[in-house]
Parts: C-alpha cells; sequence; structure tokens
C-alpha cells in the first residue's frame, strides 16, 4: 500500500542529500556488512561524498533520535544501504518525487524487493526483475581446483583485444549491449580503468583471444566484488570458470582483500556450482531492477 500524503512527507523529511560533514557516519554503516555494500563502499572510500566525484547523490535516513542509520546511493544505479523498512519507505518516497535516472535497483533482496514495490507504479514497467540472485562470499584460498597458470592480468596493450569478450558478457547479462546510447565511451572507460588499476584478468589462446576473463570490479578495506565472469562459448564446458576463478579468488586474496565476493542469478545453476566448488559460500541475496 503506497503511503498517504501525510506519512510520505514525513518520511521524505527524515532523509536528506548528504555531504562532506557527514563522511565518518555513511561509512560507519556502510562497514557494518562489507560483503553486501562493497559497489557503494568502494566509490565512498574512493572519492568521499562529493556527487560530482562520485558519481550520484548519497541519501541518508534519519532514525527518530537523528541518528543517520540507512543509505541510498542514486546514481546510475540506486542501491539501498542498511536500510529498514522506514528507510525503504522514505528513500521510495524521494525517488519517486526525483523521477527515475537510474538504469537499475539494485542491493539486498528484502530492501529491494520492498523499494520496487513502492516505485513500480510510477517507474515501471522494468526490463527484467531478477527476484533472487545469491550473494556469495569466500576468505579462505583455493585448495580444492588447480589455478589455470594462464589466467593473468590484462596488460594495458590487450584492451583492444579484451573489448569484444567485455561487450559479449555485458550483452549476455543485461540483455542489451553497452555499445547502445553513447557507443560504447563510459563502457570502454571502464573497462581500461580496471585494466590500469590491475583489477582485469583473462586467459589468451595463441590468437589473443579471450578464453577466459574476470575482473575485481569494486575493492574497499574490508572486501572486494569480482564481476563480469566469462568464458568464450566454444570452451565453454571444459571446467575453465573454476580453474581461472581459483586463480583470480587466489591473487585477490593475496593482494586484494581479506574477502572476495560475487552474486549470481539464481538460474544460473552452473555457475553457482562452479563458485561453490572453488569455495564461495552463499551469505545472503541480492536482488536487480533493470530497466
Amino acid at each position: 500500500m503506497l503511503p498517504g500524503p501525510f506519512q510520505a512527507a514525513r518520511a521524505l523529511a527524515a532523509t536528506r542529500v548528504l555531504e562532506a560533514p557527514d563522511l565518518d557516519e555513511a561509512l560507519e554503516i556502510l562497514h557494518r556488512d562489507p560483503v553486501a555494500n562493497a559497489f557503494v563502499a568502494t566509490r565512498v572510500e574512493a572519492v568521499g561524498l562529493d556527487p560530482w566525484r562520485l558519481g550520484g547523490e548519497m541519501w541518508g535516513w534519519h532514525d527518530a533520535d537523528g541518528r543517520l542509520d540507512a543509505l541510498c546511493y542514486a546514481g546510475a544505479n540506486l542501491v539501498p544501504v542498511g536500510a529498514g523498512p522506514e528507510a525503504v519507505r522514505a528513500f521510495a518516497e524521494r525517488a519517486r518525487r526525483q523521477g527515475r535516472r537510474c538504469s537499475s535497483i539494485v542491493g539486498p533482496a528484502e530492501a529491494t524487493a520492498t523499494l520496487w514495490a513502492l516505485l513500480e507504479r510510477s517507474w515501471g514497467p522494468a526490463r527484467d526483475v531478477r527476484a533472487h540472485q545469491p550473494l556469495m562470499a569466500t576468505s579462505t584460498p583455493v585448495t580444492e581446483v588447480e589455478p589455470d597458470p594462464l589466467v593473468r592480468r590484462v596488460e594495458r596493450a590487450e584492451i583492444e583485444a579484451l573489448m569484444p569478450a567485455c561487450v559479449a558478457m555485458f550483452t549476455e547479462e543485461v540483455g542489451i549491449s553497452p555499445l547502445a546510447g553513447d557507443g560504447g565511451l563510459l563502457y570502454q572507460a571502464r573497462v581500461a580503468e580496471l585494466v590500469s588499476t590491475g583489477r582485469s584478468f583473462a586467459r589468451f589462446d595463441q590468437d589473443g583471444r579471450v578464453v577466459f576473463k574476470a575482473e575485481i570490479g569494486a575493492v574497499t578495506l574490508g572486501a572486494c566484488q569480482i564481476q563480469g565472469v566469462w568464458v568464450a562459448p566454444e570452451h565453454r564446458g571444459r571446467r575453465l570458470s573454476e580453474t581461472g576463478m581459483a586463480a583470480v579468488v587466489n591473487t585477490a586474496l593475496a593482494e586484494v582483500a581479506p574477502v572476495v565476493s560475487l552474486y549470481v542469478n539464481d538460474f544460473n545453476i552452473r555457475a553457482r556450482a562452479a563458485y561453490r566448488r572453488v569455495g564461495f559460500r552463499e551469505v545472503g541475496a541480492f536482488m536487480s531492477v533493470l530497466f
């Protein structure tokens, strides 16, 4: 049920756009669950709360005692953080009044489901709703699967060879090409950033084509998050995702963060099984609403 005008106004009054003096409190909320909050925390830890540098606003919700108790990142994605029912209602009201500016809503399944239920009437229909995406994590180096010795960090000179695999992965996963709209300029810049920071990994064949790839998309003080896992279609069924992920996970644990995480569509049974074989265990669930 949608809130009445009085309830909506009261909920909205409990939220505001956070600013630099709120940084410590915002980080405290983000660090309560470093695995679930990795996507947002990596941005805030890197650039703070300035909307221009953050790529969007950070909304804060205050409890009855005036304490900052929940967040919502409002940029290309709308992401609730640590949000209970009251906070979600407040964020939904702010989002409804602002109008949809994001390409997706993504976050912990319960909060995201409530947020979407409140926004669907004004923001719908969605292009796709993925209601249950297991959130998986590991803090233990892989020993049961032999890491692929040919998986390594991608070099800057290899970005052009990497791009077709990145585009194929994105299109398979999201359902639209990342080259649409601006011709892929933003996406290519993001791929280049991951390569230049040593967070893009791949195995190439003798002809320089990508066989396996994955990126560490988010890095925080407490955890990192792997994204973009992809195996070339002609090489699938050979357990390259397992050996490739073993190599990436071991490097990430040794050099990047004490916990490695990812989330996966629940219908991707093969991927979930492969991740379990390299030590990942389910620690929660995400939900994504794609526009």
